[in-house]
């Protein structure tokens, strides 16, 4: 596999090697050793899929405290475009995102680890989304910002009359409004 950084250094994009013939394709989705060469030691505990339909848009999530999530997300059908934001305080690129399409052509792969929010926007018909965490889900340690915050001014390529939400991602906070011990210290090892 190959690795590449985006706008935020520690979000990568992971670009499995693909063998293809007149059958179609084969690649490895995750092998634990080699993507603890290629960055670090990271051991998946739960996988989640999602199926979605255009324009919609889920996120900005993450879990807080001691159930952070680092996740391995992919698209197994259609095309998204994938957005992590930094979220840690003291950071240089606090509320600073990185954006990648991520498809089921493409066969590439995000990781955003522990420290940032994350989010996607569907740009096909529908799109099946497969997210690898790190920790298991927490519903008293869920953590929002809002996918529509004008100080972050993310791009999501839907326009804003055509983005469906859930009622809850309808109602999150500013990342300037979140409280300080939502969010993460820029600096501290959260995978310690």
């Amino acid at each position: 596999m190959n690795i590449e950084h985006t706008s935020l250094p520690e979000v990568v994009i992971v670009h499995p090697d693909i063998f293809r013939d007149v059958r179609g394709c084969f690649f490895e989705s995750f092998n634990e050793k080699a993507f603890a060469e290629a960055l670090f030691p990271v051991h998946f505990v739960q996988d989640n899929e999602s199926r979605s339909c255009r324009g919609v848009v889920r996120g900005l999530h993450y879990q807080k405290g001691a159930s952070a999530q680092g996740k391995l997300v992919r698209v197994i059908r259609g095309r998204v475009l994938d957005i992590a934001v930094d979220i840690r305080k003291g950071s240089p690129a606090f509320g600073k995102w990185a954006a990648v399409e991520l498809s089921g052509e493409n066969c590439s792969q995000l990781f955003i680890p522990r420290g940032f929010a994350h989010g996607f926007s569907v740009l096909s018909d529908e799109a099946v989304f497969q997210y690898k965490c790190d920790r298991f889900y927490d519903p008293s340690a869920e953590g929002a910002v809002a996918w529509d915050d004008p100080d972050l001014g993310i791009d999501w390529r839907i326009p804003a009359g055509e983005v469906v939400l859930s009622e809850k991602d309808r109602h999150h906070s500013r990342l300037k409004d979140i409280p300080a011990e939502d969010l993460f210290e820029y600096g501290k090892d959260l995978y310690e």
